[in-house]
């Protein structure tokens, strides 16, 4: 289980500083356009830089996904933009809110935008923020990968295949409204800090291989057969490669 939260205010280099000692993981933030909670390129790298991931969520308001698949092809083509201009990487995910107490009769139009934002964002991961009825109903439906519930309208239930779970709302810390979450892994975050490469890790040492390489030239001077000399002086080179020696 990993510690994170969720606000729609921006985070500045120090907030996000004082998060990371408190040992969260992650922030939720909104991957809008404009408005005063759209998180920037800007905002985006002091939190990567802090050391926190980012998991994306697109709202503008809290029952868009009563207008169904059209206004799920639009948001998802709005989405898409905005994540590219953030240098979001492809195969990390998206979730669209819904951010109300969803009725059964309204599910279908909940699903049908659902599933209408994951086409128009091909290169990213799906997924839905919303209540135990959501959930349930859009991974039946199989409109997404990815789920975040909230505790909200969802009397105490909770669904056993969720990638996050909002289990506490407006709490004020470090000077802003945050909500508390938790994740169990595949959440679909991303962060635009590149890992270094890793360093080269040779399987054998140069020594063991030094060792193990007379044996092989002495087998190689024993034989008068050119396909033997050939296989032996493979040998040696392979062991030399291994252990970051060069070729002879």
């Amino acid at each position: 289980m990993t510690k994170g939260f969720d606000c729609s205010t921006p985070l500045t280099a120090p907030t996000a500083s004082a998060f990371v000692k408190d040992g969260y993981s992650f922030v939720a933030r909104y991957l809008v356009p404009s408005g005063f909670k759209a998180l920037t390129k800007a905002e985006a790298d002091t939190i990567s830089q802090a050391g926190l991931h980012i998991v994306s969520v697109f709202e503008t308001t809290a029952s868009r996904a009563l207008d169904g698949r059209n206004a799920g092809l639009a948001d998802g083509a709005t989405a898409l933009q905005v994540a590219h201009n953030l240098s979001q990487p492809a195969g990390s995910c998206i979730y669209f809110a819904v951010d109300f107490d969803a009725s059964s009769a309204q599910m279908p139009a909940v699903i049908a935008y659902i599933q209408a934002a994951s086409e128009a964002t091909p290169e990213y991961t799906t997924g839905v923020y919303g209540s135990f009825s959501v959930m349930e109903a859009v991974q039946k439906a199989g409109a997404c990968s990815h789920f975040w519930q909230t505790y909200a309208w969802s009397g105490g239930e909770k669904s056993t295949f969720i990638n996050i779970y909002q289990y506490f709302n407006e709490v004020v810390e470090h000077g802003i409204d945050i909500d508390h979450d938790e994740s169990y892994g595949n959440e679909g975050w991303w962060n635009t800090v590149v890992p270094p490469e890793p360093p080269i890790s040779y399987p054998l040492s140069p020594g063991d291989a030094n060792l193990i390489i007379p044996f092989l030239s002495a087998g190689y001077f024993a034989t008068n057969s050119p396909a033997a000399r050939e296989e032996f002086h493979r040998l040696a080179n392979e062991l030399r490669k291994a252990s970051g020696q060069p070729e002879q």
